[in-house]
């Protein structure tokens, strides 16, 4: 009987964990990938770029494929957005369907939700307003890239089948993945031109120094639209609330012609046997959906030196503990974040004090320092803001006093003048006294 109650429980508590496990798993699918609608041109789309979809799909995405004009479309209903995410594989459009619009869409990233759109030297007006919003300019209609020194053996012979190189993206391993060892990368489009006065906006991929965007079928008579490194061929814009926009000038990018194409220069160099393309694809909607560059605080803690509990109010030349643990979200779990340049400020209304966090494990980062001899109300703030990765920013405010009637040092260094003169006036007076009531003596022995 013993026996049995025992056996038992082992299962039970087996059962236990199995449960506990299928929920955690659970919660993580549920909070991977997400609803996401995909707007194009023509169902043969969803064929000529079945490799990067299926990618979605497999990494917990449910996507909902609709023609970019369908009447029906909407983005939000009662108040809440249907859809965490958007991809816009629609280049030619001219005019959504629906309630969908240019207005609906930037107000769908005000409210935190990421896109991805994909236009091509034949994209509409509709886009190139779009574009416009979020910090972009796409050169005009007919418009393609075009480099006569870095074009593929493939191309048509209007060298706008380009080769760009890994240099040219951008250095951040979290948006475009490592670039080390990655071959070149296939590109069709139009070009872009960014918005220098943002600095929400992120050159992701530029063209080499021998492009240009113009009509490839019509002679060149005007500077072009965009010349040289300025020619942006993939280019990112993150929100200040984290909602985070991918603008690429070529729908070719994500197809499966170009995941799957050898890659070589028609001016000679070496040849790859296949392309960067799906890499930096599936790299880039990872990072544009949220799944990759994401941080936030775990816990915040604050407390003197020898103590563990934050006390009611600070007194100034304390010595404080500030500790606060940031996790990185990676294959959908919170793991600790590692970095070495997380800085501290002590803020009132400007900094008091700033110092650089020390890492310890687990994601946790410490400063000590002692508070300046100025009372108030400061805050301790984080304020961390690094290409790839969300905005991370804590905040935590406390109270400084000065100190009370009784804290005060009995004698103050500073102060020894002050004590020594009137000790010595003191001193002065008492052997004045003296030799002042010895003199009147002896005046009066010398007149008896």
């Amino acid at each position: 009987m013993l026996w049995l109650c025992s056996s038992s429980t082992r299962m039970g508590g087996r059962l236990l964990n199995l449960l506990i496990i299928g929920a955690s798993a659970l919660f993580a699918y549920a909070n991977a990938g997400g609803e996401t609608l995909v707007l194009l041109d023509n169902l043969a789309i969803k064929e000529t770029h079945s490799m990067f979809f299926k990618s979605l799909q497999e990494r917990g995405y449910t996507l909902t494929f609709k023609s970019a004009d369908d009447a029906g479309l909407v983005l939000s209903k009662y108040g809440e957005f249907l859809y965490k995410h958007l991809i816009i594989f629609a280049p030619s459009v001219e005019e959504f369907g629906g309630s969908l619009s240019v207005e609906s869409i930037t107000e769908f990233i005000d409210g935190g939700g990421n896109v991805l759109v994909a236009g091509s030297s034949s994209s509409g007006d509709v886009l190139r307003e779009l574009a416009s919003e979020v910090g972009f300019e796409m050169d005009e209609e007919g418009a393609s890239v075009i480099d006569h020194l870095n074009y593929d053996v493939n191309d048509q012979g209007k060298h706008t089948l380009i080769v760009a190189e890994p240099a040219n993206l951008i250095e951040a391993p979290t948006i475009t993945g490592p670039v080390k060892d990655l071959p070149p990368l296939l590109f069709q489009g139009t070009g872009l031109v960014a918005d220098r006065e943002n600095p929400l906006v992120l050159p992701i991929l530029h063209a080499s120094s021998s492009a240009y965007s113009y009509s490839p079928d019509q002679q060149l008579r005007e500077y072009p639209h965009a010349v040289g490194r300025n020619t942006l061929l993939i280019a990112a814009l993150q929100a200040r609330n984290n909602a985070r926009v991918i603008f690429s000038g070529s729908l070719y990018f994500f197809s499966d012609e170009a995941f799957t194409s050898p890659v070589q220069k028609a001016t000679g160099g070496q040849r790859f046997s296949v392309s960067g393309n799906k890499q930096v694809a599936l790299a880039l909607s990872s990072w544009v959906f949220r799944e990759s560059g994401v941080l936030r605080v775990r816990s915040v803690s604050h407390h003197r030196e020898g103590e563990r509990s934050p006390p009611p109010a600070y007194t100034i030349m304390d010595n404080v503990v500030y500790t606060i643990e940031i996790e990185k979200l990676q294959d959908g779990r919170w793991v600790p974040f590692d970095a070495d340049d997380v800085q501290l400020e002590f803020v009132r209304i400007d900094p008091f004090v700033r110092t650089t966090l020390k890492r310890g494990t687990g994601g946790r980062y410490e400063a000590r320092f002692r508070i300046p001899d100025v009372y108030g109300v400061f805050q301790f703030k984080v304020d961390y803001n690094r290409i790839g990765w969300t905005h991370l920013f804590s905040t935590t405010q406390v109270s400084v006093r000065p100190l009370q009637h009784t804290e005060y040092e009995r004698f103050i260094p500073s102060a020894y003048p002050y004590y020594f003169s009137a000790f010595s006036m003191m001193g002065g007076v008492f052997l004045f006294s003296i030799v002042f009531l010895h003199y009147r003596e002896d005046t009066k022995t010398k007149a008896e």
